[in-house]
């Protein structure tokens, strides 16, 4: 029982690993995948050595006849070969998406701020339908002549075998890893307009109409709503970066910028050498840079999502918003906005420094 439900999740998640990808979509999570102990955008499983080694030895068996001779055998191998499932008996491995942790699966990919019942209807969807094709083949095998026992293995070793690719025990971060991920054919799906794609594909609908949970049109309304959320989050947050670089970033930028120059310029005239107030030329420079890079980075930013806005496909129109506005100037803005932050004095800074949040306020 434990291996037919253990090795079926993992078909499961093999199968669907796009409509999974697809479920825990966001604007937010978008951010987080990949970065700070979340796992990547690639869906894969983590299984710990013990449970690859019993699925190895499984495999191993490919070409072999479970015959009815074997069949006691073959049940004292399978209890030899699984461990007591203890609780935290396996190396958690932190930058897996779906891991096996002991006595249980974990979907670690679902973002802080998510309902979780969205992932749960396609994790719950996705294991009837690969449990209900089990039954079905093992009914297949049994009706020609083969075991219960038997037949359950056979469907069982295959499942491992064409589930394999989904299986990786590494570092889910490394570029090795992403490149291998390609090389077997794993979705690697960074944003979620092109993530949400697999909600409406023939496979999804197939899937949620057979199980009695969506239908065609109830999928359709699904996409569309998940792509107008993304759309608007995206561009408030566009919106707000615009707004605070506009009336307290470059402000606060500018008064500091004036008080170096009142400086600089006193010390020049009272006849200092110029290597003694070398610091604060210095210091002005970059202020100036990052204040032209930041104000011309948000001009352009306002011209592009009113470009943007005006698009009426909204597919089309949220795949723009994440590579017109978000990709394009949310991380050079945030950069310089971070060097500013380094450079401006505290009493000229209106906002809250990195700094004074984690340690003084």
């Amino acid at each position: 029982m434990f291996l037919t439900f253990f090795v079926n999740a993992i078909k499961a998640v093999h199968d669907y690993a796009d409509l999974l990808r697809a479920s825990i979509a966001s604007a937010s999570n978008d951010f987080r995948l990949g970065a700070n102990e979340a796992p990547p955008a690639i869906i894969w499983v983590f299984v710990g050595q013990y449970l690859s080694q019993v699925l190895d030895e499984i495999e191993g068996r490919v070409g072999d006849k479970f015959d009815e001779q074997d069949e006691a055998i073959l049940k004292l191998d399978l209890h030899r070969s699984i461990p007591e499932l203890m609780l935290d008996n396996t190396d958690r491995n932190r930058t897996s998406p779906f891991a096996f942790t002991g006595n249980k699966f974990e979907f670690r990919a679902v973002g802080s701020s998510a309902n979780c019942a969205n992932a749960m209807t396609t994790l719950n969807t996705i294991m009837a339908e690969t449990l209900k094709n089990f039954r079905s083949e093992v009914d297949s095998l049994i009706s020609r002549g083969d075991k219960k026992e038997v037949a359950i293995m056979h469907v069982i070793q295959r499942y491992i075998v064409e589930s394999k690719n989904i299986l990786f025990e590494g570092d889910g971060y490394s570029e090795e890893w992403e490149k291998e991920a390609e090389g077997r054919g794993l979705p690697n799906l960074k944003t979620t307009p092109f993530a949400l794609d697999a909600m409406v594909t023939e496979k999804a609908k197939k899937l949620f109409e057979h199980n009695g949970v969506y239908n065609h049109s109830e999928l359709e309304a699904r996409h569309e709503i998940e792509l107008e959320k993304y759309i608007k989050i995206v561009q408030i947050e566009a919106r707000l970066m615009g707004d605070l670089s506009t009336n307290h970033i470059l402000p606060a930028a500018i008064k500091y910028q004036n008080t170096l120059i009142t400086n600089i310029k006193g010390l020049k005239e009272i006849g200092i050498p110029e290597e003694h107030y070398a610091n604060q030329k210095q210091t002005l420079e970059k202020i100036s840079q990052h204040i032209a890079t930041i104000s011309a980075n948000v001009f352009d930013m306002v011209k592009a999502r009113k470009v943007v806005n005006n698009m009426t496909d909204t597919r089309e129109k949220a795949i723009a918003y994440s590579k017109d506005v978000k990709e394009k100037y949310f991380d050079v803005i945030r950069y310089n906005v971070d060097k500013l932050e380094l450079l401006i004095a505290d009493n000229e800074w209106t906002l809250p420094k990195y700094r004074e949040l984690l340690f003084l306020r």
